[in-house]
């Protein structure tokens, strides 16, 4: 998984997969943590399904985590502001 400090946080690579029938985090493929939600990508619908599942998976505030990259790609990197490396690194298992 291709994680890696900012500064301001962590930059995650994921690889989105909207429609799914059920939302998931993992696994980890081409370097890339796999991020499956119900929402459609519409109008933005599966980056706030993202960010509201990488939180919530990390028990962090919404707002501590932004897409900053891809937001019109399913290949997309999130900016995590407030979580240690292995808790992010949990998110594979």
């Amino acid at each position: 998984m291709n994680l890696r400090s900012d500064g301001d946080g962590f930059l995650i690579d994921v690889l989105v997969q909207p429609r799914a029938s059920r939302p998931r985090i993992g696994p980890v493929r081409q370097e890339r943590l796999v991020v499956a939600v119900s929402a459609p990508p519409v109008d933005g619908a599966a980056n706030r399904a993202v960010v509201e599942l990488v939180a919530d998976a990390l028990d962090l505030a919404r707002s501590q985590v932004a897409v900053v990259r891809g937001e019109s790609s399913r290949r997309k990197t999130l900016r995590v502001r407030g979580a240690s490396r292995a808790a992010l690194e949990g998110l594979t298992g």
